[in-house]
């Protein structure tokens, strides 16, 4: 166990933060995240550095752990990716669309069972 340098709670080193004030308890972060089929043998590493250059590294592995390319990018254009990279959300007129064909549908099944009142003059 170590004790955090903010607040002095202890903290297994197994922990990015720590769990009582949040405080980044490494300077670097680091995600390896393997690569589709098509690239097999290669891998992306992640870094993210908390030091007084905050900024962000993307690097290219090969399958012997040789670095085959690397760039770094400051924090407004890592925000940039992770929008990029961000699922996109059904659009609401597509879904406002497919709402009204379905009410369509529905009142047309009504219509047709005879179950809607209608009043005679």
């Amino acid at each position: 166990m170590q004790a955090c340098a903010q607040c002095g709670g202890s903290v297994e080193e197994r922990f990015r933060f720590c769990p009582w004030c949040a405080a980044p308890l490494r300077r670097k972060l680091v995600e390896f995240f393997p690569a589709h089929p098509r690239d097999e043998g290669k891998a992306l590493r992640v870094s993210r550095y908390l030091d007084d250059d905050p900024h962000v590294r993307f690097s290219v592995w090969d399958q012997t752990g040789r670095v085959e390319s690397a760039v770094s990018v400051d924090e407004f254009q890592a925000a940039r990716v992770a929008r990029f990279l961000r699922p996109s959300r059904p659009r609401p007129h597509g879904l406002s669309a497919a709402l009204k064909g379905y009410a369509a549908e529905l009142s047309a099944r009504r219509s047709s069972t005879g179950s809607r009142k209608t009043t005679s003059s």
